[in-house]
């Protein structure tokens, strides 16, 4: 059950990140396939890339993190069809506005 609530909530957000984000488009059965898809990027493909961009992350303060999470972005839009990112600056703001949202569902809802 709190799988499903955490995978509705999670489309949730993601349809209300690419409202609020111009040049970003999702359907409603894209924005429930990104939530898996982003789910999968996030514990498989993202620990690879911020170790392998450690370094990096650390000159600039960790704000290399916010552009691996863009570049996650822009790989799901390939992967989900109903998912459509503009350019990388759109990628960049949808996955800020995108983790803001989900800081305050995750707040709000899965406190317990």
């Amino acid at each position: 059950m709190h799988t499903l609530l955490h995978w509705i909530t999670s489309a949730v957000a993601i349809s209300i990140s690419a409202y609020l984000v111009p040049g970003v488009h999702v359907t409603l059965l894209g924005a429930l396939t990104l939530a898996v898809v982003l789910g999968f990027i996030n514990l498989f493909i993202k620990p690879i890339a911020s170790i392998l961009t450690f370094p990096i992350t650390i000159l600039t303060l960790g704000l290399f993190s916010l552009v691996i999470n863009a570049l996650l972005v822009i790989l799901s839009a390939a992967l989900v069809p109903g998912f459509f990112v503009s350019g990388f600056l759109a990628a960049f703001v949808f996955a800020f506005v995108l983790a803001f949202i989900n800081t305050i569902f995750g707040v709000r809802f899965f406190r317990v």
